[in-house]
């Protein structure tokens, strides 16, 4: 690049130095304006016809001449390189075993603790806790139990009975509480639209429903879970966060929706709760 800057600066150079000298030339010689038209004309042809040749000429040079350099193999760079090479694939090894130790001992525990957390929950709802237990082997205790039927008994009956010893069995004695009384959800009246400290609130439930309700901002923030709870959701499995920023929702007595930072018409989400993992 810079040999080619010093052969334009000197070819710029030449052609000053031309031109000066055809001016000077036709000032001191007897042709006429016709005459000098001519020549200047020729003159800017030879100097087109020097300037594409000097920018032709490297390109010309490197097309009938091409410059191949080539590196000679050295011992030295090529050990270099199979080292890196050898320190990448052990770092890579070092990374897949970390990678899956990880796996094993932190993620797949994580999630069939929370697998069995669901399975569990799932079991309550819908009444079939005897599926939890483990069940008793085949010439056990369960033969034993089975032992005393009566002989008259169809096979239904032998199965039901069968049903509730397992059940009965598979019960923690130590659990059992007392059976509490059904929380009775009443809602107070809806509130005008034209009360004062009015706001309106919506339910976005997981099925895609929505529903709204007026209430004042004076009011308890519980009512909302009660609300939700009459809805079909209850608060033990599910919250409410609001759309953004998503923020879970505080409920408590002594909170009120003002409080709890409803001051206008908002849109809550009905979001599952996440199991805790102990």
């Amino acid at each position: 690049m810079r040999i080619t800057a010093d052969m334009s600066n000197r070819c710029v150079v030449f052609c000053v130095l031309l031109a000066g000298f055809c001016f000077i030339s036709w000032k001191h010689s007897l042709i006429g304006v016709k005459d000098a038209l001519k020549l200047a004309g020729r003159g800017f042809i030879f100097l087109g016809i020097c300037t594409w040749l000097i920018y032709m000429f490297p390109r010309l040079k490197y097309f009938f001449f091409p410059v191949c350099q080539e590196l000679p193999d050295s011992p030295l760079l090529e050990s270099n390189r199979q080292k890196q090479e050898q320190v990448r694939r052990v770092q890579q090894h070092q990374h897949d075993d970390k990678t899956s130790d990880y796996a094993e001992s932190v993620i797949k525990p994580r999630q069939s603790v929370l697998l069995q957390q669901r399975m569990e929950r799932y079991h309550r709802m819908t009444g079939e806790t005897w599926k939890l237990s483990r069940g008793l082997p085949v010439g056990g205790e369960e033969d034993q139990m089975c032992g005393d039927a009566d002989v008259d008994e169809n096979p239904n009956q032998g199965a039901r009975r069968r049903r509730k010893l397992l059940q009965t069995a598979a019960q923690d004695p130590v659990q059992q509480e007392v059976p509490k009384q059904k929380k009775v959800i009443v809602l107070p009246d809806e509130p005008s639209a034209d009360a004062e400290g009015v706001v309106k609130i919506a339910l976005r439930c997981p099925s895609g429903r929505t529903i709204c309700r007026r209430f004042l901002k004076t009011w308890s923030s519980l009512l909302l879970l009660d609300w939700m709870m009459k809805t079909g959701y209850h608060p033990a499995l599910y919250k409410l966060c609001t759309s953004y920023p998503r923020t879970e929702l505080i409920a408590a007595a002594d909170v009120s929706l003002e409080e709890a930072g409803v001051l206008t018409n908002t849109v809550l989400n009905v979001e599952e709760k996440e199991p805790a993992i102990t």
